[in-house]
Formats: structure tokens, sequence, C-alpha cells
């Protein structure tokens, strides 16, 4: 389907109402029956930030309750659900853990894949009650390289490589870089598709499904048993929600033009996720093939294919919606009956681009929120104003307002890096009434 843009973003920050600030980097909000705040800190040490995840209580009347730190970096979702917290750590490894409300936390899954590009993703309850989460991928588009020194939250190599949810031919695709890990002048390293860096993989090389695996949806048991895959091919499903019909819907984070495999382009995509299906990754963005010219980067060549067995995987699903490139879609809300007239309506944060690490410099995308009519998935903006880098947004249970989370100032600079501000994440109120 066509990319979606909608009209420029209009300023309503005058609809906006600040309920709370000075948090360092955010990620994750939730509410209790009584309208309670709970917000998850990733526990990044940028700009001075305390290192290790945190969470916090939100009182209504503005007390704040510190419940948990020393969290495993990234702490990248958290998610209320009958009177316990399910937090979901990025930190390696990656793990699910239940937090009680006397503050004891039980591990529900541990050893989950990591380090790597991506993490341990939120936790959605399904109408099964079960428990499905995202595993990201450990890699841009599959195969390790040099570009994991490019990022702020990763900065190591040797990292891990990925692990396919279906079993998989291999197309002998190798990237050839320097090779950073061996003390010689002008030292060079083959790496295949998912394989460990330095180490090239042949053509027709055969690899078994794994569980766990990466770049998919998963769900278990909320005692963490029962782990089972549900699709594969997700690159990086950071928000995940089910629609009132009991669908699972998913944002998937689109590859970037870095590495050694780079891609031009690629937009954030919309996905209701379905059982045993393939979303393409790491050989196919929103059903058409990462080789199309569209997808061609300014950073290396064009991507070729590293599976050889398409034929043996299930059709590459296509996206219910196409977000603009590096508008960087992360989590979402479905507006409750209440929210008239956008009631069903998707609300999405858009965190916005990461340029010049994930690509080229080039205009500003993202670092607003907006709407999605799932009669037509058409995308709508709502609001940016004021704010740096949405990233999550729940709605009131008590009062149906809708509730922005701002990880906080947060850019790259191609010569320093990550500039960042701890203390910078805050807490939004948005009125509807001045709504396009």
């Amino acid at each position: 389907m066509p990319e979606q843009g909608g009209k420029d973003i209009a300023n309503f920050g005058s609809d906006l109402e600040l309920v709370a600030d000075g948090l360092s980097f955010p990620t994750s909000l939730t509410f209790d029956e009584v309208g309670a705040a709970y917000v998850a800190e990733a526990g990044l040490p940028f700009g001075g930030a305390p290192p290790g995840g945190r969470i916090w209580r939100l009182a209504r009347d503005g007390r704040r309750a510190l419940l948990a730190e020393g969290l495993r970096p990234p702490v990248n979702g958290l998610t209320y659900h009958q009177g316990g917290l399910y937090v979901s750590e990025g930190g390696h490894p990656g793990r699910i853990s239940r937090l009680a409300p006397d503050g004891r936390q039980t591990v529900i899954l541990d050893n989950l894949p990591g380090p790597g590009n991506y993490h341990t993703n939120m936790v959605a309850v399904g109408p099964d009650g079960k428990l499905y989460f995202s595993q990201g991928a450990m890699t841009n588009t599959g195969i390790v390289g040099l570009d994991a020194y490019e990022l702020g939250w990763l900065r190591r190599l040797p990292h891990a490589h990925d692990l396919p949810g279906y079993p998989i031919a291999l197309a002998g695709a190798n990237a050839e870089t320097a090779n950073p890990l061996r003390d010689e002048p002008g030292a060079r390293a083959g790496t295949g598709a998912f394989a460990p860096f330095g180490t090239p993989t042949a053509p027709g090389q055969r690899l078994p499904a794994h569980l766990p695996c990466t770049a998919a949806v998963l769900r278990c048991d909320p005692d963490g048993s029962a782990l089972e895959l549900v699709a594969w091919g997700l690159r990086n499903a950071y928000g995940l929600g089910f629609l009132p019909d009991g669908r699972l819907l998913a944002t998937d984070q689109g590859a970037d033009d870095r590495g050694s495999r780079p891609v031009g382009n690629a937009p954030d995509l919309l996905f209701e996720v379905r059982q045993a299906a393939w979303y393409g990754w790491p050989d196919f963005i929103g059903g058409e093939p990462i080789t199309a010219p569209r997808y061609r980067p300014e950073r290396g060549p064009a991507p070729a294919f590293v599976l050889a067995n398409h034929d043996e995987l299930p059709p590459p699903e296509r996206p219910l919606l196409r977000f603009p490139p590096h508008a960087a879609a992360v989590k979402f809300a479905v507006a409750p009956a209440g929210a008239a007239p956008w009631a069903g309506h998707l609300f999405v944060a858009l965190f916005g681009d990461e340029a010049p690490m994930t690509a080229p410099p080039g205009p500003r995308a993202g670092r607003s929120v907006a709407r999605i009519d799932p009669k037509d998935w058409s995308l709508h903006p709502v609001v940016a104003g004021p704010l740096a880098r949405p990233i999550d947004v729940r709605f009131d249970p008590v009062d149906g307002a809708l509730v922005i989370l701002d990880f906080g100032q947060f850019e790259m600079h191609a010569e320093r890096g990550v500039v960042a501000a701890a203390g910078s994440g805050k807490l939004w109120r948005y009125r509807f009434d001045r709504e396009e």
C-alpha cells in the first residue's frame, strides 16, 4: 500500500499539559485500575544518567515512588496486568520479569538473545491470557558488521548473531570488512548472514529453526512456560497491541542505511501479526524484495538476498501501513470507547530519525504523535509541539485522556556520537478539543 504522510503535523503545543518531568530516557508507560501511572526508565547512562533501569509509580496527586532500580538496560517494556508489572529488560541477556506490588521481582523468561542491535521488547497480554512479546534482530539486515561501533547503546564487537525462527538455507552472501579483532595492519574479515563476525557462509548451507529466535514475535504462559513462536521476520517489532476484536498489531522498525548490508529509504511498517506467517526480514520489506531499486542505499552496494529458500517460506506479508522513512514508529494505544470521535483509532508515537547514525543527513522526521484510522489504515497528524522524542502513548483509564511519554533530548552527532540530556524525559497529557 502507499506510504502515508498526511499534511504537515500541526504544532498543538497549547493542548499539552505537563504531568511530570525530570525522567531520564523513559521508554514505557502503563496504568493500573485506579489510574496510577508507572514509568520505566531505560537505564542507559547517556548524558550522565545513572546506569541501570528504574521503575517509578506516579500517583494521581503527583507523588512519585521508586519501585525498582538496577534493571538490565535498556528496559524496553512495562505492562500492568492483574496487579503486577511485566518488565522487559533488553540487557545481556534479555529477560522478562514480573514485579509484584510488594516489590518482589520474579523472573518469567531469562537468557533471551543478546547482545545485539535490538533487544527483548514489550509484553502485550493476549485475549488468550498469554504473554506476547517481540525479540529484535541482532543486526541491521542479517550480517554482523562494523556498524556495531556506531550504535550508542551497543558499541561492541563481536556481538551475538541472528537466530532464524524457521529453517533456512543461505545464499552464501558474505560481506568483507576490516577486522578490528586482529592486531594486524590491513586485517580483513568475511562475514555471512546468521553467523558470528568473521565467519563466512556457503551457498546452500542449512540452518535449523531456533527457539527463542530473533526478529520475531513469541508468546508464553504467564509463568514463562510453553514458550512458542508466533511469527518470524519482523526486524524490530518495538510496539505490540491488541485490537478490541483480538487481532494483534505490531510496529516494525525498518532497516537502516548502515553496516555491511545497508538499505536505503526503508519505511517502518504496521503489521497484523498472524500465526506462522513470515514478515520478510531479512530479504523483503513490506512484501517487496530488498533488492528493489527504491531501497538502494547511499552508503554501500545494493543488497543481495541472503536466503536461498524463499519458496520454502510463507509468502512475505504486506503491511497495513507504511510510515514515512525514518519516522521511527514505536508504541501505540487503541482509543477506548469513550474517546469519541476517535474510539478504535490507533495513536502512535513517532520517535524520529537517528541520522547520521542510521542514514545520511537529511530533514528531520517523526518527533510527534499521529493517529491511524483503522477503516482505511490512513495516518493523520495529532501533535508535535514541544515533544522531543515521544516513545509511548496510553489512555488514562480514569478520564480517557491521551498520555504521552517523551524519551527526552537525544540526538546523534557526526563527530560526538550520542548527544543526550539526562533528566529531560517528560510525561504529557493531551486535550482533544483542538484535534483536526
